[in-house]
């Protein structure tokens, strides 16, 4: 009863909670990893039985591939009678070997014998073409009167009346043995031998793949049991998570942003952060409204002076800050123009557009001059967009001469708490952004994190 009545005063720890939740999830990961391990192989089996039959395919494809090539090219021979077709032609048949090749991968797999045979038949029709096509390319030979040429050729021996005929009548012969009845008879054989043995390699495949399909049924079945199981024990870790860590975290942000003390809820490292928090919270709360108003704000401006600003500098959390460097564009020349008088009435113009654009939370100063600065607190470059927004806002409402005021505009640089480099501070990094705004057309701003 006293543990209990300690942790829920407490708070559960963080550390518990993550020691528990990562033993869950490395029982729930092996429990996971075992089940589909067996439906991972039975998939692999499917896999393999697809990709072997693409690639055998694939294989039977290129015999047929490469007789067409074999065709093509005695075609253009006979046609145009130029040796580089020959020459394609014979380093095909001879060099590249396309449909040995194809031959040759069924013949590994004992259960591709069908295919295979189906296959060789092809080849076999394709051998009986070539003896064709080296025929009608010894008639091109002849007619061409061509010299160089492959032995191969050499032994081929045309008939006597063939022989005797003129060479433009050879011409016509070859080219009509390349196109005739005869020929694409073979061809078709060629493409009738090779759609069976795709046939063959489809029905062992899909005796594979049912085979396969079957087990996966049975593994996945297994799979989607444990995965339902890990997905309750995640929405418990979740809940969980949220409960303990993430609403309480959110809700000091938003308490925060409110300029209240957070609430002391959720895991007991974040409620010891929370009081430390609060506690720090009164003591700066009680420093700035210890602060004498005279003696820490502009007369003119009623912004915070240079006092004031060396007073939030050391009392804020800067690497949670914006610090935005304003001056006045010009107005020297305004100034020296319109005289002090509308000079002062335009720093108060300036203050006022400053004061509007920022949040009841942000500290605006007037540290001199026509320089002002605002502390834009607890904010990341996530209002990066909104800052943008704010100093075009200001620059309008500048430029707006209806109060019978000259128009007059700001430059602005920009620097996070979070981005300051070691031996630096951040009214330096401000300044830095300031100075490239400047040199840069002025009426705009820089973010420091832009020069980087």
């Amino acid at each position: 009863m006293t543990s209990l009545k300690k942790m829920k005063t407490d708070g559960i720890s963080l550390r518990t909670v993550n020691t528990c939740l990562i033993v869950f999830a490395a029982i729930a990961s092996a429990i996971l990893i075992y089940a589909t391990f067996h439906a991972s192989s039975t998939f692999q089996q499917l896999s393999n039985a697809t990709n072997e039959f693409i690639e055998m395919q694939e294989g039977t494809q290129q015999l047929m591939d490469a007789s067409d090539y074999l065709t093509d090219q005695v075609q253009m021979f006979a046609i145009d009678g130029e040796v580089e077709y020959m020459d394609n032609y014979f380093r095909e048949a001879f060099e590249n070997r396309r449909r040995e090749e194809s031959i040759e991968k069924l013949s590994h797999n004992p259960d591709y014998r069908a295919a295979h045979d189906k296959l060789q038949e092809a080849m076999n029709s394709s051998l009986l073409l070539m003896e064709r096509e080296y025929y009608a390319m010894k008639l091109v030979i002849d007619s061409k009167g061509l010299q160089d040429y492959p032995d191969v050729l050499r032994d081929v021996r045309l008939k006597e009346e063939d022989a005797a005929l003129p060479a433009a009548e050879k011409l016509h012969l070859a080219q009509s043995m390349l196109v005739d009845n005869v020929y694409y008879t073979q061809k078709e054989s060629i493409r009738a031998n090779m759609k069976a043995s795709v046939l063959e390699l489809e029905e062992i495949t899909r005796t594979a793949q049912l085979q396969s399909e079957s087990d996966m049924k049975v593994e996945l079945s297994i799979v989607r049991a444990v995965i339902i199981i890990q997905a309750v024990g995640i929405m418990f870790m979740i809940w969980l998570t949220a409960r303990l860590g993430i609403n309480p975290v959110l809700k000091a942000v938003d308490n925060i942003r409110e300029d209240s003390p957070i609430p002391v809820i959720g895991a007991n490292e974040f409620r010891y952060l929370a009081k430390t928090y609060n506690k720090m919270y009164n003591v700066y709360k009680k420093s700035i409204e210890h602060l004498n108003y005279k003696a820490s704000h502009d007369e003119l401006t009623k912004l915070y002076n240079r006092s004031g600003y060396e007073l939030l500098l050391s009392s804020l959390d800067l690497k949670t800050t914006f610090m935005l460097l304003f001056d006045a564009d010009h107005f020297k020349e305004v100034n020296d123009t319109y005289g002090h008088e509308t000079g002062d009435r335009i720093l108060q113009k300036i203050a006022n557009a400053i004061r509007h654009s920022f949040r009841s939370d942000d500290y605006a100063c007037r540290i001199g001059g026509d320089e002002f600065i605002v502390f834009m607190v607890h904010a990341d470059h996530q209002q990066d967009q909104l800052i943008r927004s704010k100093i075009r806002q200001i620059n309008a409402e500048l430029t707006d001469t209806s109060d019978n005021l000259p128009a007059i505009s700001i430059s602005a640089g920009i620097a996070h708490g979070s981005e300051v480099p070691a031996g630096e501070d951040l009214f330096d990094c401000a300044d830095k952004a300031l100075y490239h705004t400047k040199q840069t057309g002025r009426k705009g701003y820089t973010f420091y994190s832009a020069l980087l």
